[in-house]
């Protein structure tokens, strides 16, 4: 489901996709997956995709 979302990075003046099939960092818990994409404008986004 998460994959088939479009990402886009939300920083101020910064409107760039993020890649969401290659995330920074990936982190599974009981709780979900959270996923941390880091944009070129150095800003990072996190996502927390709950099974």
């Amino acid at each position: 489901m998460l994959e088939e979302l479009t990402l886009t990075c939300e920083a101020a003046d910064c409107d760039r996709r993020l890649a969401a099939e290659s995330p920074a960092i990936a982190m599974s818990t009981p709780d979900g997956t959270r996923r941390a994409y880091e944009c070129d404008c150095g800003a990072v986004t996190i996502t927390v995709l709950r099974e």
